[in-house]
């Protein structure tokens, strides 16, 4: 038999206090610990709520200002049905009514923050054009835009349409 020479302990006893922690410092560690990860699945909730509500706010905003727009819309439209329903006038009248709908449409636009980009004779900028021809033309500078086949728009500095241009080489 294998007897402890020190002083007459069992295997059991050799083990030093400090090594085990008790059994109450245990379940007190499982506990900090419980609650730390009960505190983490909290915050990952609180993030996903605040996530879903910034999204459904984000799609109401989008929803209100596209509904505003179309309002600053509607009386055009009104005119347009108008001129539509008196079309058994003379040519004069009907082109008149237009030119009228044509601007109440242009002051819409423009209350809305809408400019045009129309720029013809000025150099080529590829951030507000879309060169779709090039033509070789002596009396013209270089990279200039000769003709504009489509009107280009921009609400502040945000391109909503590329003007669509001729540009001479």
């Amino acid at each position: 038999m294998c007897e402890n020479t020190e002083n007459n302990m069992t295997p059991e006893e050799t083990v030093a206090p400090d090594t085990a922690p008790p059994e109450s410092e245990l379940e007190a560690l499982k506990a900090a610990l419980e609650a730390e990860k009960d505190a983490r699945l909290r915050l990952a909730a609180e993030y996903d709520n605040f996530r879903r509500r910034s999204l459904k706010e984000k799609e109401a905003l989008a929803g209100d200002a596209a509904a505003a727009a179309v309002a600053e819309f509607l009386p055009v439209i009104d005119n347009l049905e108008r001129a539509v329903a008196a079309s058994g006038e003379s040519a004069e009248g009907i082109l008149e009514g237009l030119t009228l709908i044509m601007k109440q449409l242009s002051a819409t636009a423009e209350k809305l923050g809408l400019t045009a980009i129309d720029p013809k004779g000025e150099s080529f900028d590829p951030n507000l054009h879309n060169a779709v021809m090039h033509e070789e033309l002596e009396e013209v500078e270089p990279n200039t835009v000769t003709e504009v086949f489509q009107k280009g728009y921009r609400i502040g500095e945000r391109v909503v349409r590329y003007a669509m241009v001729k540009v001479a080489n």
